[in-house]
């Protein structure tokens, strides 16, 4: 049996040093929620630690107590329900920041202060506008302060990776001789480089004294793309904690992603051999969540998280995946909580998948059938830029469903409004006889399709209720989408018109004429029931 490298990792997990273990620190809630937009509110905070804490993450940076009161009271209600996960609160150099942050974390289990000053250059000339000797007397004032009101103190030379190596050196030692725990040393602006990064990480634990007493940790951003890259680059140079945020969110182009970062040490544990406490299977959980709350999409081609992860379309792409999925995928998209692969549909895929596709689809077309379906497959897909499984079905059906309008509706009339029940009078016309059905539902729609099944009783399951505009305007064609079970046999019926509930109707209408039509193909007396 061939064994994925992700399995090898999780194997060889137990085998590791504690030494080897990455401590995985996440800033969705703080550095991420500075991204413009991106504000959460304070239940949806309380659920992301949740989340977070069952993922297993080792801190969450909770906030910016100080920052607004709405921040305070997030870092303290975290601080009360979050039992497993450190709970973390940023504050700057000052006292009122410091003793704020305390405050905040006290009721925590395990709690942290996070404290910073920037070291570079331009920061200390510009924005602080203070000498290197006054910063780094702060540094030492601040950390002891921290001190003083929690033993788990992190200390971060803010945009370190353009300060002067020398001064940074002073700055870390002040840190760690004042009661530092954590050393971060921040790509702020995104500046830095792999080999550069990681050999600052060397320098300051070879040379500082002390610095074999803490763990150093890597916080990057990705204005040029490399935050994911310099964060592993950082471990190797002896980081162990890294500062990630779910889907990279965060200030200008983001931070590095959690999921990435998690599934790269886990994936390359041959090149990387560090691990983590996380549980990647809520991976896909915590990005749709922090999507949703956010409004940020996750783009289609994401890595770990996005629609196209575990997508393939290309026709020599899929016949791999068919015969082993190895061929094209390096994890399992169960693994981060993805559900499974994905076959896409379109004019690069070849027979081979279109015809694992229709046998998903409950389709066991003979030769000739499947050549003519594939031409027509093939066809659709140079109009169209997406084939979804309902242009499938719809394709097959068309050749396969003879009797395809067996049913036909002649007449609607809905009743809808504020006040219910809603009440649907249809006519259809069946093998050319009208049947009638009247019936009320919780909503317009669903008054519709009890008529329908009145006027054509059925044991048919609604699996899918899907309506999307064709077009943009109040006058918009509605595009209606049905998919309907019975017996083991599934059919999805579509119409357009621009009146919602007749083009919902016609949908019920033709994915019924499409089941019937099936089934009738399986076994023609099995059809007569159904009227």
């Amino acid at each position: 049996m061939t064994v994925s490298p992700a399995d090898q990792a999780t194997a060889n997990d137990s085998t590791r040093k504690d030494s080897d273990r990455v401590i995985v620190f996440d800033t969705t809630m703080r550095d991420g929620e500075q991204s413009p937009g991106a504000s959460m509110s304070l239940d949806e905070k309380l659920e992301l630690a949740k989340i977070l804490e069952e993922m297993r993450v080792d801190v969450i940076e909770a906030g910016f107590p100080i920052a607004s009161n709405g921040d305070f009271e997030a870092v303290l209600k975290i601080s009360e329900i979050v039992t497993e996960s450190t709970v973390c609160g940023l504050a700057r150099a000052g006292v009122a920041d410091i003793e704020r942050c305390a405050e905040a974390i006290r009721p925590a289990k395990r709690g942290r202060i996070h404290t910073f000053i920037s070291t570079s250059p331009v920061h200390m000339k510009w924005k602080l506008q203070m000498e290197p000797e006054a910063v780094l007397d702060a540094v030492s004032r601040s950390v002891t302060h921290a001190r003083n009101l929690c033993d788990d103190i992190e200390w971060s030379a803010e945009d370190a990776t353009r300060t002067e190596r020398d001064f940074l050196r002073r700055c870390v030692e002040a840190a760690i001789k004042a009661g530092a725990t954590t050393i971060n040393i921040p790509d702020t602006v995104g500046y830095t480089y792999p080999s550069e990064y990681a050999e600052i990480f060397r320098d300051l634990i070879e040379n500082v004294p002390g610095a074999d007493k803490v763990i150093f940790s890597t916080h990057c951003h990705n204005d040029l793309g490399l935050a994911v890259a310099n964060s592993l680059s950082g471990v190797q140079g002896g980081a162990r904690q890294v500062e990630v945020a779910v889907n990279g969110i965060g200030e200008r182009a983001g931070n590095a992603a959690l999921e990435e970062v998690v599934m790269a040490l886990k994936v390359r544990g041959d090149r990387l051999p560090y691990f983590t406490g996380v549980d990647p299977q809520h991976i896909t959980r915590a990005s749709r969540y922090v999507s949703a709350i956010t409004g940020f999409p996750v783009q289609f081609n994401k890595a770990i998280v996005g629609k196209n992860a575990f997508a393939h379309e290309a026709g020599i792409h899929q016949d791999g995946m068919l015969k082993n999925a190895e061929t094209y995928e390096i994890m399992k998209p169960e693994d981060v909580g993805q559900g499974g692969s994905n076959l896409v549909m379109g004019k690069h895929s070849g027979r081979h998948a279109f015809r694992e596709k229709l046998k998903a689809l409950g389709y066991e077309l003979g030769q000739n059938a499947l050549n003519e379906a594939f031409q027509r497959f093939k066809d659709l897909a140079d109009k169209k830029k997406h084939v979804f499984d309902d242009d499938l079905v719809a394709l097959v059906d068309d050749a396969l469903a003879s009797g395809a309008d067996r049913i036909q509706v002649k007449h609607l009339r809905v009743i809808a409004g504020t006040e219910g029940p809603q009440q649907a009078e249809l006519t259809v016309a069946v093998d050319g006889v009208e049947k009638s059905g009247s019936a009320t539902g919780d909503g317009p729609v669903d008054a519709v399709f009890n008529a329908i099944h009145e006027a054509v009783p059925h044991t048919a399951i609604l699996r899918l209720f899907q309506v999307h505009a064709v077009t943009e305007g109040t006058d918009a064609q509605a595009q209606v989408s049905v998919r309907l079970e019975e017996d083991g046999h599934i059919a999805t019926g579509q119409a357009a018109d621009t009146d919602t509930l007749t083009a919902s109707a016609k949908a019920y209408v033709n994915a019924l004429n499409n089941l019937f039509a099936r089934k009738e193909k399986s076994a023609p007396d099995a059809i007569a029931s159904g009227f």
